[in-house]
């Protein structure tokens, strides 16, 4: 099995167990070396709510744990302003440390409950 492969089988999984709803969507993350992205996504309407990523922000540079929690932080901010108070998360395959907690952490902090 490649790396894709078992990624994909891995992001797969977790799809099958986590929802978004209308009234708890999915905040979804993606990382690469440059930069993170996070999505909130009514799945039952196939939208994104809102999003965010590190390219947005004044900070520029490679891509660190303080980015992240700011991405996190500006994703909750607008998902506040739409109406979101509460989420599901979706860390897409990655493993739940470093950039990815950060991110999670920094939407706690912004408000959004999961």
């Amino acid at each position: 099995m490649s790396k894709l492969e078992r990624k994909t089988r891995i992001k797969l999984g977790i799809r099958k167990k986590v929802q978004g709803t209308p009234g708890r969507p999915r905040l979804t993350v993606f990382r690469s070396n440059r930069g993170i992205y996070a999505q909130v996504i009514d799945d039952t309407k196939g939208h994104t709510i809102v999003h965010a990523s590190s390219m947005e922000l004044e900070k520029k540079g490679k891509l660190n744990v303080e980015i992240s929690k700011a991405v996190g932080k500006k994703v909750a901010e607008r998902a506040k302003d739409a109406g979101v108070e509460s989420i599901v998360f979706d860390r897409s395959g990655y493993l739940y440390h470093g950039n990815v907690k950060a991110l999670a952490e920094g939407a706690r902090e912004g408000g959004l409950n999961f």
